[in-house]
């Protein structure tokens, strides 16, 4: 098995949005472990766009541990990065979670983030998060008929 070794830094983007909000949403995630790219978009029903940016690092989360395998898991420090303000606002203290539905959501995060040695949740600009944006786009794209 290939080991991460200590302290390396998996860099993840992730976005999530709904057409119309609440309307169709989707998630989309970049995953780069040591210069290998992984991309994922996927449909995630109906929802608001918050529900979706949550459920997009949820997924980031679940990927991360999968990709990198359950040992690796507490030597991993994970750097995710969004365009939502609130979301990293929440996710860090800042901001109270007020809305019951994204309450739910915050503690699945919370408990998934355990497994890791570290996890920075980071807010940039959305130029910088081209890569998960197209994700929920394509996906959202499909659901046209």
């Amino acid at each position: 098995m290939k080991t991460m070794g200590d302290s390396k830094t998996i860099i993840i983007h992730t976005d999530g949005g709904a057409r119309g909000n609440p309307g169709p949403a989707a998630i989309g995630v970049v995953i780069n472990i040591a210069g290998n790219i992984k991309e994922y978009g996927e449909k995630i029903g109906n929802t608001t766009n918050n529900v979706a940016e949550y459920k997009a690092v949820i997924f980031a989360l679940k990927k991360a541990k999968q990709l990198i395998g359950k040992s690796n898991t507490k030597l991993s420090e994970l750097d995710i990065r969004t365009d939502s303000e609130l979301l990293v606002k929440q996710l860090n203290g800042s901001y109270k979670v007020k809305d019951a539905n994204l309450g739910l959501l915050f503690i699945e995060v919370w408990n998934l983030k355990q497994d890791f040695k570290k996890v920075v949740i980071i807010h940039i600009p959305r130029e910088q998060n081209k890569g998960a944006d197209k994700m929920v786009n394509r996906a959202l794209d499909a659901l046209d008929i």
